[in-house]
C-alpha cells in the first residue's frame, strides 16, 4: 500500500462485527470523534478537521477513487485526525460502526434517486434513523441538508419520528460549518438548500434491545 494511504484509510481486518474507536485511531481514541457519511472529494471533510485539530473526523465513501484522492490530499496538508473508511453507507452505519461514540453525524446531500422507481435506495429509512441514533453520544447530534425538496421532506420526517431525537435551532451562526462542493455547485444554481439539526436527547429503546 502507498505511504500516503496506509495511515489514513482504515480497512478493518473484520467487516462481519462491530469495530471500536480505537481501531480506528489508535493514538488518539479519547478524542471527540464526528462522521461525514458519503464524504465524496473530502472538501468539507478535511476542512472541518484542519478547523478542528483537537477532534477526530471518519469519512465513508463507496468510491475507490474518492478515497484515495481524499487521503492524498490529507498526507499532502499533513491532516492527521483524519481517517477514510470504503464502504457502503448503509451497511457502516447499521452494522460495523461502534455504538455511543460519535459526537456528531453529517448526512450532507445524500443521493435523492429521485426516480420512483429507484426509492428502495434511498439512504435515509426508518432502520437507518435508530441505527444513527444508536451511533451518537447522548447529546451528539445529527446534521442533515438536501437541495431535493421532496426528498428533504421525506428523510425529514423519518428523521423527526425517531423519539430520542430533539429538533434544535440550526441558523447561520449557529457554528462555523464548511460547505460542500454540492452544496457551493446547487447555490451556484439558485438551488434552495434545507438543513435540519437534531440532537439525542434521550436513546429510548436501548441498543442493546434492537442487537
Amino acid at each position: 500500500m502507498l505511504d500516503w494511504i496506509e495511515p489514513l484509510e482504515f480497512a478493518p481486518l473484520d467487516c462481519f462485527r462491530r469495530v471500536s474507536v480505537a481501531e480506528m485511531f489508535p493514538d488518539r481514541p479519547e478524542a471527540p470523534l464526528e462522521l461525514d457519511l458519503g464524504c465524496g472529494d473530502g472538501g468539507f471533510l478535511l476542512a472541518m478537521a484542519r478547523q478542528h485539530p483537537e477532534r477526530n473526523f471518519l469519512g465513508v465513501e463507496r468510491l475507490l477513487g474518492r478515497v484515495r484522492k481524499v487521503c492524498r490530499r490529507a498526507w499532502r496538508s499533513e491532516i492527521s485526525n483524519v481517517r477514510l473508511l470504503r464502504l457502503e453507507t448503509s451497511y457502516t452505519v447499521n452494522w460495523l460502526l461502534p455504538r455511543e461514540a460519535f459526537t456528531r453525524i453529517h448526512l450532507l446531500f445524500p443521493d435523492p434517486w429521485p426516480k420512483k422507481k429507484h426509492e428502495e435506495r434511498r439512504l435515509v429509512t426508518p432502520q437507518f434513523v435508530r441505527a444513527a441514533a444508536d451511533l451518537l453520544v447522548p447529546g451528539g447530534e445529527i446534521l442533515f441538508k438536501s437541495d431535493h425538496p421532496s426528498y428533504f421532506a421525506e428523510a425529514a420526517a423519518l428523521l423527526r419520528a425517531e423519539p430520542a431525537f430533539v429538533e434544535t435551532d440550526w441558523g447561520p451562526d449557529a457554528f462555523p460549518y464548511f460547505e460542500t462542493d454540492f452544496e457551493r455547485r446547487w447555490k451556484a444554481e439558485g438551488k434552495p438548500i434545507q438543513g435540519l439539526r437534531l440532537v439525542l436527547a434521550t436513546r429510548g429503546m436501548s441498543a442493546a434491545s434492537r442487537s
